[in-house]
């Protein structure tokens, strides 16, 4: 259940207060004193079998005794009475209910938990619940205040969403002081029905609503979150600050990635995939919001500053790097009229310093020069008090130079207190945001980078596979069931190496010895220098416990090695027994890098995918970072950009940059293993060598884990619903692919719709449109398929490359109960019966799905589109939006009478 019945909680006509109470220090109290204080234009019905009148107001036995069905229903009674009567005001009508009261973790008298026969309560009626145990919600524009909340918000376009009521009224009232109103504000308490997810998807379009604000703790419901806040985030900021940044014990894993990947991570990576912004602490929410809604997004993260002090200069270039950003290098031409312009003294480089006797006209000048002379897209101004010029004459030259330059993002400090308040005041007036500190006018400029980052994620075109490449999941199959057959939980050796080779991630070849004897005759064998490795029952890190010999030569040196090699093993892990050996050749390892590449599930999101710098020390390095799965090049190249190792992979002083790319396709492989095979729990590939021919994995373990849930249920994303694909023979000979659209395909989609005749352009899109832009062509490709879908008709061969000749689109409501769809043909192919098929595809689909009812808009004078939909069963009617269409729609099911 989504977004259904939303609209009882937030505009409702009438409301029922159970347990409403003229007792002093009763909820009841002042949730009914809140409720007529807002101005609440509708019905207000007390209940409370105890009362005859509740300040004033007749009050109810019970809701059977309504006189009328109450949109919404406030509930403040001991948490024993709250199913009964959730039955009730459902029977009596109601559609949602603020569940103020708590406890209801307790049995119910007729089984189970107080919780679960609320919900079971509820259902039949659709009727939908916010809490248990919240503070409950306001909706200033309907003057609704269903809370116990101490003060009333004005009016806004922000709305606030916590789990904690304390952190609800915390920010009440920081905001009530300072000015600032809202949508709504709403206190989720238990999310025991409505959670982050349905009121993303409800606030997502709501038109009063410019920006939302989360604090959350927990994710409850990973992939409708996921699903819902990649499309709010869309449509307008999504700020999130999370609690409980440190874990307050050790995660219980074995491998280096399940003790890297700790849970705080994996929220920041959630976040970022859907395009959200994650800020510190609760003020750095509005003020974040302030900044994404005055100032230009940069186009990339590097800053110039200007200041007329040196020490604030640094100081902002201080801040700067230490949050991971970049100063601006300036071009040789703007230092050299900087100098014609600037006194001797100035700084000749970035920060900008103009000297602490500047004035406004050099303020002007040299802001003028820099933005002129190019190279620079964003600018902090800053400013100390002196007695050469005031402060606000400083400000109208800053701003009448800015206006000439539109495009740039503009930010400002005047620091102080007395003289800079009027300063910063005239700036914000003017649309230019201005800080107190450098500190916090840097935080806001990294603020949105950031937002600019995450956003780019959402409609970023990634390149097409080199080449395509289809997993041997036949083989990857009788690896783990081999092993789970024979009771054992990890993969090493050449066990872990077949996992890995079935999914085309390149693997050192490896040869096992059952003894050291054997083991040296295999090195001669080899001819070569060789890597020795003890293979052991409870040894998970072989190098730690002396389990790894590097560079032998000859089948006595390994030899000996593998019996000193059994010793020290068995001596130093307790109840270890040596099983044998592996013998591997050496690989080259100059100008190469260790890189790791991991895999690690259980936390709230689901698998990670995991990569940094690899080798002995990957945990004290700690250079790392993580992305949900299913990942894609461009995806794959963010996250190794998020290292500090990454800068090295690009090459340094006389070292070649490794193979980048051949990284990012082991990063997707890896990525598509742990989408493919639930039982894989956590995975190493460590070290991962790097060099500028290519990538080689020397080592790997894998644990699995046999009760995992089976499909793909566990991850946070959708993944490719590779099982949709279908060959389709046309009456040419020819045989092409109906296939999910990818976001690879947009190069293809742009050369497919510069085909396409204005006619049809006009039939699709109703408007005439000369050019398909580029985030036009990302909204089509980059969808979410979980919430979507789109089959493209196109010949075989890699997405982005292969021509695409017809797409049939489908978008579900939250619910999933209705779904538009569009359907759209090259004319020279309809006579092939193409639109046809695409449209038998998605009905397919959709009635696999569950979806109740598709539907589409028509132009009338479109004849052929109006015949095929008559030909299929859909029923004609008039088009709500009256603008010369039909609205053609399918049933495919009957409604449903209650939702789960």
């Amino acid at each position: 259940m989504t977004i259904r019945n939303l609209d009882a909680l937030f505009h409702p006509r009438s409301v029922a207060v159970i347990g409403a109470s003229d007792r002093e220090g009763s909820i009841g109290r002042v949730v009914m004193a809140n409720l007529l204080e807002s101005g609440f234009p509708g019905a207000v019905y007390p209940v409370n079998p105890k009362h005859r009148q509740v300040r004033g107001l007749t009050a109810y036995r019970d809701a059977v005794s309504l006189p009328e069905a109450p949109d919404l229903a406030i509930v403040a009674i001991p948490a024993a009475k709250v199913p009964r009567v959730i039955a009730e005001v459902g029977a009596r009508g109601a559609r949602g209910a603020v569940v103020i009261s708590a406890g209801f973790d307790q049995a119910h008298a007729g089984g189970g938990s107080l919780r679960q026969a609320m919900l079971d309560a509820a259902r039949p009626h659709l009727l939908r619940i916010v809490g248990p145990n919240t503070l409950g919600l306001l909706a200033p524009a309907s003057r609704l205040n269903a809370s116990f909340a101490h003060i009333a918000p004005a009016t806004g376009g922000i709305a606030f969403l916590a789990q904690s009521g304390a952190i609800t009224t915390s920010v009440l009232d920081w905001a009530h002081a300072r000015g600032i109103g809202f949508s709504y504000l709403v206190a989720l308490g238990d999310m025991a029905d409505v959670d982050f997810g349905d009121l993303l998807d409800y606030l997502a379009n709501d038109s009063a609503t410019k920006a939302i604000l989360l604090y959350l703790e927990a994710v409850i419901h990973p992939r409708k979150f996921m699903s819902a806040a990649r499309a709010a985030a869309r449509s307008k900021p999504v700020i999130v600050v999370k609690a409980g940044r440190h874990e307050l014990s050790g995660r219980a894993a074995a491998s280096h990635t399940g003790r890297l990947a700790g849970p705080d991570v994996e929220y920041d990576a959630a976040f970022r995939r859907a395009g959200m912004l994650r800020v510190a602490v609760l003020e750095e929410l509005f003020d974040a919001v302030a900044t994404l809604a005055r100032a230009r997004r940069p186009r990339s993260g590097k800053l110039a500053i200007v200041s007329n002090g040196g020490g604030t200069g640094v100081l902002a270039a201080d801040a700067l790097l230490d949050r991971g950003g970049e100063l601006a290098a300036l071009p040789p031409e703007t230092i050299a009229r900087l100098d014609a312009l600037l006194p001797a003294s100035w700084s000749r480089g970035n920060p900008v310093d103009i000297v602490g006797d500047a004035t406004p006209a050099r303020y002007a000048a040299a802001l003028r020069t820099l933005l002129a002379g190019g190279g620079v897209d964003a600018v902090l101004v800053l400013h100390c008090p002196t007695a050469m010029a005031a402060g606000i004459d400083v400000a109208r030259e800053v701003l009448a130079v800015l206006e000439e330059f539109p495009d740039v993002a503009a930010l400002t400090s005047w620091v102080g207190e007395h003289t800079a308040r009027a300063s910063r005041e005239e700036l914000e007036r003017h649309g230019v945001p201005s800080y107190a500190t450098p500190e916090q006018a840097v935080r806001a400029f990294m603020q949105l980078v950031e937002y600019r980052r995450n956003q780019e994620i959402l409609m970023q075109t990634p390149p097409s596979l080199p080449e395509l490449f289809t997993a041997d999941a036949a083989a990857a199959r009788a690896v783990i069931d081999g092993a789970l057959a024979a009771g054992r939980t990890w993969l090493a050796g050449e066990d872990a190496r077949r996992l890995l080779a079935a999914y085309g991630v390149p693997v050192n070849p490896s040869r096992e010895a059952r003894s050291p004897a054997e083991a040296g005759q295999i090195a001669a064998e080899l001819g070569v220098p060789v890597a020795l490795k003890v293979r052991a029952s409870g040894v998970i890190h072989k190098s730690e416990v002396g389990g790894v010999v590097l560079d032998l030569e000859g089948a006595a040196a390994v030899e000996a090695a593998a019996e000193a090699m059994r010793e020290r093993v068995e001596t130093r892990v307790a109840g270890a027994t040596v099983e044998g050996f592996l013998v591997e050749p050496m690989v080259d390892r100059r100008g190469a890098l260790e890189l790791i590449v991991g895999a690690t599930s259980g936390g709230d999101f689901g698998p990670v995918i995991l990569f940094g710098r690899g080798g002995t020390a990957v945990e004290v390095a700690a250079d790392t970072a993580v992305e949900l799965p299913p990942l894609n090049l461009e995806l794959a190249r963010r996250l190794m950009a998020r290292t500090r190792v990454y800068r090295e992979m690009l090459g340094f002083r006389n070292v070649p940059p490794v193979d980048v790319d051949a990284v990012a396709l082991v990063l997707t492989r890896v990525s598509q293993l742990v989408v493919d095979c639930p039982e894989v729990a956590e995975l190493d590939v460590n070290p991962l060598l790097a060099r500028a021919d290519g990538v080689v994995a020397l080592d790997a373990r894998v644990r699995l884990d046999a009760s995992a849930p089976p499909g793909q249920a566990r991850l946070a994303i959708r993944p490719y619903p590779k099982e949709l694909e279908q060959d389709v023979r046309v009456p040419d000979g020819r045989v092409l692919l109906t296939r999910p659209i990818v976001p690879e395909d947009e190069p293809a989609l742009h050369a497919w719709f510069a085909k396409l005749t204005p006619e049809e352009i006009r039939a699709r899109f109703f408007v005439p449109l000369k050019t398909l832009t580029h985030v036009m062509a990302a909204r089509m490709t980059q969808i979410d398929y979980d919430r979507e879908m789109a089959l493209v008709l196109a010949e075989h061969g890699i997405p982005g490359k292969a021509d695409i000749y017809g797409v049939v689109r489908l978008v579900a409501d939250p619910d999933n109960e209705t779904a538009e769809f569009a359907v759209i043909v090259e004319r020279r192919y309809t006579g092939m019966g193409f639109g046809r098929l695409l449209m038998r595809r998605i009905i397919d689909y959709a009635r696999e799905r569950g979806i109740r009812e598709i539907f589409g808009d028509v132009l009338a004078d479109n004849a052929r589109m109006r015949n095929l939909c008559a030909s299929l069963g859909f029923r004609e009617s008039a088009s709500p939006d009256g603008r010369g269409e039909v609205r053609v729609t399918l049933t495919l099911q009957p409604a449903r009478e209650e939702t789960g």
